[in-house]
């Protein structure tokens, strides 16, 4: 079992930059849990974010289920974390997001993950509420990177 589920945002960061951090906190799968994998920052769209990795030895799991709804990511945008939560957490109870929730705890269960999306803060971001139902399952500490 790994020693903690890590978190990563890349607002700040650019990819190699990020790639770097995983890799120096041993990571070795990054969990996508962005709703939309397109970014406007390069190399962060899903297909090169993958082979990216893929070509640093980590590997890549998009859970879109785990994503953010409109009205949270507009939440965020707009520093309004507390509304984030609010709708993120109603997300979560849905179906589907169970499943990617489990899904993302049985990956954690092997290997060390990060979660991944945009914000820089984790406190700020949906991430660190997947991060906190994942670790409560298996009772590890979030690393935020």
């Amino acid at each position: 079992m790994p020693a903690a589920v890590a978190t990563i945002g890349y607002k700040a960061k650019t990819q190699g930059e990020m790639i770097a951090q995983l890799k120096a906190a041993g990571v070795e799968t990054v969990v996508d849990v962005r709703a939309v994998a397109a970014s406007r920052r390069p190399g962060f769209s899903k297909t090169i974010l993958a082979a990216s990795l893929e070509a640093e030895g980590i590997g890549y799991e998009h859970l879109r289920g785990l994503g953010t709804p409109k009205a949270g990511r507009e939440a965020a945008r707009a520093g309004r974390t507390a509304e984030l939560r609010e709708i993120f957490e109603a997300h979560l109870a849905e179906p589907a997001a169970q499943v990617q929730l489990a899904r993302a705890t049985e990956l954690a269960r092997g290997r060390k993950i990060a979660l991944l999306c945009y914000e820089a803060a984790a406190c700020d971001c949906h991430r660190a509420i997947v991060a906190e139902r994942v670790c409560e399952a298996l009772d590890l500490p979030v690393e935020d990177l």
